[in-house]
């Protein structure tokens, strides 16, 4: 073969754990809805920068140290975030990623997460708890697209590898990690229940 793959983008998708998730989930969802019932800051926050949801990310960040729950879900996430760095075969020298933030994002119709990274963060990732039948998934940027420039569009029916979109589709009990500087985005939600996800970024010490 004279085509060589090379720089590979990788994005990890799995369950968070074996077996029913939905218990864990109501627990986290009951926190979730009560945060945002006592948080006047992040709601205030969010009516700027998160229009028509809400989100946790500029008033409560670090639910891991907080809450027994949220700090259960870090510990669920352990052996997934290990799994992640063997595969891209990160050179950890003896230290660890720890998770630094983890937050909270209710999407209701019309909300939407436009298009961003993860700065000052290694790996990032979003567990999701409630996801309606038709709700948006996590749509990904291929890294090199303002470097194209004179580079024909890719055909419809493209393999999945040479696009320069892709969208992974949510659903409640799915995890979903990537590296922190892969842009990422949240389409409108189009239908008349929230999307409900917890995000979260970890470091290299």
């Amino acid at each position: 073969m004279r085509v060589h793959a090379l720089f590979p983008t990788l994005v990890y998708a799995a369950a968070l754990q074996k077996g029913d998730s939905r218990a864990f989930n109501r627990q986290l969802l009951k926190e979730c809805r009560q945060l945002r019932e006592d948080d006047a800051a992040g709601r205030r926050w969010s009516l700027k920068n998160y229009a028509g949801g809400y989100t946790s990310y500029g008033s409560v960040h670090r639910l891991q140290g907080i809450s027994p729950t949220f700090d259960a879900l870090r510990r669920k996430l352990n052996r997934h975030v290990a799994a992640f760095a063997r595969a891209v075969e990160w050179d950890l020298q003896g230290r660890n990623l720890e998770m630094t933030d983890c937050w909270i994002n209710i999407m209701p119709r019309h909300t939407v997460h436009s298009l961003h990274l993860h700065p000052h963060a290694t790996l990032s990732g979003t567990y999701y708890l409630q996801v309606p039948s038709g709700s948006p998934g996590i749509k990904f940027e291929d890294p090199r697209l303002d470097r194209f420039m004179a580079a024909p569009p890719r055909k419809l029916k493209a393999r999945r590898e040479a696009r320069a979109w892709i969208t992974f589709p949510a659903a409640a009990g799915r995890l979903i990690l990537f590296e922190s500087w892969l842009r990422h985005e949240v389409v409108p939600n189009r239908v008349d229940a929230e999307r409900i996800s917890v995000s979260f970024n970890y470091n290299w010490f």
